[in-house]
């Protein structure tokens, strides 16, 4: 058995190694994590920038991974907490994003500012618990190459948008949009798509 699986399977050592990387009731990981265990963990590849006030409340035993020419602009979060995060290449993530995991963003994708992505939800079934006691479900987002992604958009677990897709500013999307698409709205709701034989952006 890895060290891993013994911790893993240990209810009480568990909490212990979790209490060392983050303090009980938070989500951002002790100073020690972030200077010298997630450099030997997470990738940042070479002329990629992830600006001075951005929050990495990012942890080793999920990928975090940051590909050339990639920027993660100010007032960002970035949590791979539940699920690991990657960010292709060339691609730029805008002022107070939140990104929590798993996500992954594709080469030459832009996120303007105050989108929320997020690859978690919480369980409220159980009327008894508060509903932070209760279990989380994950399920990826994945945006693919190309996109562009407006402002205040809201992108919600297990969502792909597709290659070369545009989503207008204040959207809440909520299923999957196919690639070449234009949506908009909540929930958002595809009103044009690329027509390969024509040429053209034709309404849907």
């Amino acid at each position: 058995m890895s060290i891993i699986q013994t911790i893993k399977s240990n209810p009480g050592l568990k909490k212990f190694v979790h209490w060392t990387l983050i303090p009980r009731g938070q989500a951002r990981p002790r100073k020690w994590v972030k200077w010298f265990v997630n450099p030997f963990f997470h990738k940042v590849e070479r002329g990629s920038k992830i600006n001075w006030y951005t929050r990495m409340d990012v942890l080793p035993f999920n990928s975090f991974e940051l590909g050339k020419g990639s920027t993660i602009e100010d007032f960002s979060t970035i949590n791979n907490g539940v699920g690991p995060i990657k960010i292709g290449q060339y691609s730029r993530v805008g002022i107070s994003n939140v990104l929590i995991g798993p996500v992954t963003i594709g080469n030459h994708v832009i996120l303007a500012q105050n989108i929320v992505m997020s690859g978690l939800n919480h369980g409220y079934e159980d009327v008894t618990k508060p509903i932070h006691e209760q279990p989380v479900t994950t399920s990826p987002i994945t945006i693919e190459d190309d996109s562009w992604i407006g402002a205040n958009v809201v992108v919600t677990a297990g969502v792909t948008i597709g290659k070369h897709s545009v989503i207008a500013a204040g959207a809440v999307v909520t299923k999957s949009i196919p690639p070449f698409s234009i949506a908009v709205g909540n929930p958002a709701r595809v009103i044009k798509q690329y027509d390969a034989a024509s040429g053209e952006w034709k309404r849907v």
